[in-house]
């Protein structure tokens, strides 16, 4: 597989390019430093789910565009072959499965979080929703002020316009798939 940093890097520079944008655009649409940006671009800076999530909201596109090689028409994955993206010191992985591409609105992720783990996430961008199905273990969802605990087999959807955060307090490795919807 082709390396993650190379791929944002090849991304984002086309991106912009498509969208006509100069660095000094990006950086005030996203509020990631010109500098930062120009370093991603180079394939000399490894940005973290953050930074991506911020250059991805900042330009109202979705997320796997900026982090995915574009894909055939009909193509098997190979859970093998997807490089996750990690935060947490390792304990939370998100696995982008089916990226956003030709204007499909909905992407599709496997995360994982071992015992412990968390990740806070920003807003996704307007009226965007998330729905989370937990397979394997129990993942607690905090969006604003309220916490739901989701079980193996159960499912939450909620609105992912607003900063939103996953965490894992049992002993045991929790694993859900995530569908985001956005309504561009």
């Amino acid at each position: 597989m082709k390396d993650l940093n190379q791929i944002v890097a090849n991304n984002l520079k086309r991106i912009r390019e498509e969208m006509k944008l100069s660095l000094d655009k990006v950086s005030d649409l996203t509020g990631v430093s010109k500098g930062m940006l120009r370093q991603i671009e180079a394939g000399e800076s490894s940005p973290t789910i953050k930074t991506i999530w911020k250059i991805a909201s900042g330009l109202k596109i979705p997320y796997t565009s900026i982090i995915n090689i574009p894909q055939p028409e009909t193509f098997l994955v190979l859970r093998e072959e997807i490089e996750p993206q990690v935060e947490d010191d390792g304990r939370y992985k998100v696995y982008s499965i089916f990226p956003s591409e030709d204007g499909r609105k909905v992407e599709v992720y496997t995360i994982e979080l071992e015992k412990g783990g968390s990740f806070s996430s920003n807003s996704h961008g307007e009226r965007t929703q998330e729905f989370i199905t937990v397979y394997e273990g129990v993942l607690t969802i905090q969006v604003d002020d309220e916490e739901y605990s989701v079980k193996a087999g159960d499912s939450i959807k909620f609105m992912a316009d607003r900063a939103h955060a996953y965490s894992n307090r049992t002993e045991h490795l929790t694993r859900a798939s995530m569908v985001i919807y956005y309504p561009m």
